[in-house]
């Protein structure tokens, strides 16, 4: 029988997500940052992992290539844009904490620069979230979308502030910007394909209440 397979980002996702399998009496012998396989087994025949991309992981849910997923609450606001109401999210597993942020180079006015009909230059990996936070303060915003490096952007010229997740603030410190404003808190949230929960539900329940009793544990 096909196992169920849940598909997890490296980094804090995955470290985060472990303790909540063990919860659930499952361990992962292997770790993605030791290992170069991307299809990893855990100690329960009937569950494997996939390590995929964080922003795909909404993906090989959606499309079925995994049953259940653990994404952010950023990439889910952004996937659901162009897929909306596609997904299934039955629990905030209040894992992988952090904020979604404007940040500026220290000694830009920012409050100067954001007024009613004003244009900004905004970089980020996050054009949805971008684009509804200074609308709704009546800013124009020219989007630069990049995928790394976003510090960078307001030091060189190429925009005016960024929009990206801060956990510590020890990057945006280590280069010389602060965080201006708060856009949305993020934590990760379980996800899973309504297709296979009607289809193997008698298999995906038990894994989904698992996963909310250590999530209230």
């Amino acid at each position: 029988m096909e196992p169920i397979t849940l598909a997890l980002s490296k980094g804090r996702i995955f470290d985060d997500t472990l303790p909540l399998l063990s919860e659930a009496g499952i361990s992962v012998p292997e770790s993605p940052e030791d290992s170069r396989k991307l299809i990893l087994p855990t100690s329960d025949p009937g569950l494997r992992l996939i390590i995929v991309r964080a922003s795909d992981v909404p993906t090989y849910v959606q499309y079925g290539a995994a049953d259940l997923g653990i994404a952010g609450k950023d990439v889910l606001h952004e996937y659901a844009e162009d897929q909306p109401g596609r997904l299934y999210q039955p629990i905030d597993l209040d894992i992988a904490r952090c904020r979604l942020c404007v940040a500026v180079r220290r000694g830009f006015d920012y409050e100067a620069a954001v007024h009613q009909g004003a244009r900004l230059r905004v970089a980020t990996k996050y054009p949805r979230a971008a684009r509804e936070h200074f609308a709704d303060k009546g800013v124009y915003v020219d989007i630069i979308k990049l995928y790394g490096s976003m510090e960078l952007a307001p030091l060189v010229g190429l925009a005016d502030c960024i929009v990206d997740l801060v956990s510590t603030g020890n990057t945006l410190r280590a280069n010389d910007l602060v965080a201006v404003e708060d856009i949305m808190p993020i934590s990760s949230r379980l996800i899973v394909n309504q297709a296979a929960l009607k289809t193997r539900r008698e298999r995906l329940q038990p894994i989904i209440d698992a996963f909310a009793r250590a999530t209230l544990g």
